[in-house]
C-alpha cells in the first residue's frame, strides 16, 4: 500500500470499501477481489482494502478487538508487540515515573499506544512514510492522538533530551524484501546507536529478538524474556534505573490468574476486553548452575523463557530438582509441584535408547499415540513416530535426551495438576 491508496481508504468511500472487503475476505482471494470489482471498486483500491481486511483478521490474536480499526502492514504486524506484553511494559514504565517517552522506530505504534493508554506522552519516530502515516491513524482510531504523535524521520536524529525515557525496537528485517537481518549493526537504527541510548537517557528499554546472543547484552542491563501462553514472543533489555535484576523470565498466561497465582505474590493484570492475565516472574543472575543427580520420578521441562534467560538453576531451586546431564535443561524431582514455569511429567520407564526395545515396550503397553519431547537428541520426532509403528489405545509421552552423556529415552505421562507450559 502506498500513501495514495492509504488516503483513499481513509475517505468515506474508502471506509465503505473496507467494510465490503471485511465481508468477503478470508476465502479465495481471487473470488474476493472479483466481488469488489463487481461493485465498481478500482483494482488498486480493492487490493489495498482486501489486504487490510486480511491483516486485521490475523492481528486479532495480537491486538484483540482493537485490530478491527487498525491500519497494518505485513512486516509491521509481524514485528509488532502483542497487546498484553505492551500493556505490561507500559505499566512498568509508568510505575517507574516515566511521563514522556520517545519510541524510536515506532512501527505501527503497538508499544506507543500501550504507553499512551498508561498516561505517558509518547513521541513516535518512524523512517518509513507509509508506516508513520498508519501509526498516526492508529493513534486516532484508539482516541489517543493527543498522547501519541508520530513524525517521519531518522530515529538517530531525535533529540532525546526532550523525554525522560526511550523505547526502541530496531527493525530486524530489510525494507522491501522482509528478509531477516542477523548482523545487529545492520539493524535500523544500528545496534551501536541503540546500546548507546542508556548513556544518554536514564530510562531505556530495547526490544530484541528472543534468540539474542547473551554476549550482546550491555553490562548492567536487565535482560528479560517473555512468553505468552507457552510461546516465547520477545526479549527486552532494561537500562538505567529500570534494570532491577540481571535476568528475568516473565510468563504471561491468560485466564489463569487464580489457578496459577504464585506464592511470591506476582501480580495479575487485566487488559481491556480481555481475560485476566497472570504475570509470573523468575529472576536471577543467569550464571548459576544446577546440581547434577540421577533421573528421579518427575521430570520438569522448563519453559522457553526460563531456558533462554539461563534461569534453569533458579527454577531447580524452587522445585528441589536436579539435572541428569549438565548440558540438558530437563529437571528431575521426587515430588510434583505446580509451576507456571514448565511442564511436569511422571516418568514410568527409563532405558538406553534402542528402537527395538522402545517399540517392544510400547507394544506391550498398547500405546497408540505419543507426544515426543527432545533435548540433546539428533533424532527426528516424526521419523521416530513412523518407525515405532504404534498400535493401541493408550497415550504416552516420550522424552529423547541424554543422561550422563548417554542417549536415553524416558517414557512418562503428564501430571494433571495444572503445571503450565512456561
Amino acid at each position: 500500500m502506498d500513501l495514495d491508496q492509504f488516503a483513499a481508504l481513509r475517505t468515506p468511500e474508502g471506509s465503505v470499501v473496507l467494510a465490503a472487503a471485511t465481508e468477503v475476505a478470508g476465502g479465495d482471494p481471487l473470488v474476493a477481489a472479483a466481488a469488489l470489482r463487481s461493485r465498481g471498486v478500482p483494482p488498486g483500491l480493492a487490493a489495498a482494502a482486501l489486504t487490510q481486511a486480511e491483516l486485521r483478521r490475523r492481528a486479532v490474536g495480537k491486538f484483540g478487538p482493537e485490530a478491527a480499526g487498525m491500519f497494518l502492514t505485513r512486516p509491521g504486524l509481524e514485528q509488532a508487540t502483542r497487546r498484553v506484553v505492551a500493556d505490561r511494559r507500559a505499566g512498568r514504565l509508568a510505575a517507574a515515573g516515566v511521563r514522556t517517552l520517545a519510541d524510536l522506530g515506532c512501527g505501527l505504534g503497538a508499544d506507543a499506544l500501550a504507553a499512551a493508554r498508561a498516561g505517558i506522552r509518547v513521541y513516535g519516530v518512524e523512517a518509513d512514510p507509509v508506516t508513520a502515516a498508519l501509526a498516526a491513524a492508529n493513534a486516532e482510531a484508539a482516541g489517543l492522538a493527543g498522547r501519541f504523535t508520530v513524525e517521519c524521520g531518522d530515529a538517530t536524529a531525535f533529540d532525546v533530551t526532550r523525554v525522560d525515557a526511550v523505547f526502541c525496537d530496531p527493525a530486524r528485517r530489510r525494507a522491501g524484501t522482509g528478509r531477516r537481518i542477523f548482523d545487529p549493526n545492520a539493524y535500523s537504527p544500528p545496534w551501536d546507536f541503540v546500546t548507546g541510548l542508556a548513556g544518554r537517557v536514564p530510562h531505556t528499554v530495547v526490544k530484541v529478538a528472543p534468540g539474542v546472543d547473551h554476549a550482546l547484552i550491555p553490562a548492567g542491563a536487565e535482560a528479560e524474556w517473555v512468553s505468552v501462553d507457552g510461546d516465547l514472543v520477545e526479549a527486552a533489555l532494561w537500562g538505567g534505573p529500570l534494570a532491577e535484576v540481571p535476568r528475568r523470565a516473565t510468563v504471561l498466561r491468560a485466564g489463569t490468574a487464580d489457578r496459577h497465582r504464585p506464592a511470591d505474590g506476582s501480580p495479575t493484570c487485566r487488559t481491556a476486553d480481555r481475560d485476566p492475565v497472570a504475570v509470573h516472574q523468575l529472576t536471577g543472575t543467569g550464571a548459576a548452575e544446577a546440581t547434577v543427580g540421577p533421573v528421579r520420578r518427575y521430570l520438569y521441562d522448563p519453559g522457553p523463557a526460563v531456558v533462554r534467560a539461563h534461569l534453569v538453576a533458579e527454577l531447580a531451586g524452587t522445585l528441589d530438582a536436579t539435572l541428569a546431564d549438565p548440558s540438558i535443561a530437563y529437571l528431575y524431582a521426587d515430588a510434583p509441584r505446580p509451576t507456571p514455569f514448565g511442564r511436569c511429567l511422571e516418568i514410568v520407564d527409563v532405558l538406553p535408547f534402542s528402537l527395538k526395545r522402545l517399540r517392544a515396550l510400547l507394544r506391550e503397553r498398547r500405546v497408540g499415540r505419543v507426544e515426543i519431547l527432545k533435548r540433546g537428541s539428533a533424532l527426528v520426532p516424526e521419523q521416530l513416530r513412523r518407525d515405532l509403528r504404534l498400535s493401541g489405545e493408550n497415550p504416552a509421552s516420550l522424552v529423547l535426551t541424554r543422561v550422563a552423556g548417554a542417549p536415553t529415552v524416558l517414557v512418562g505421562r503428564p501430571v494433571a495438576d495444572g503445571a503450565g507450559p512456561g
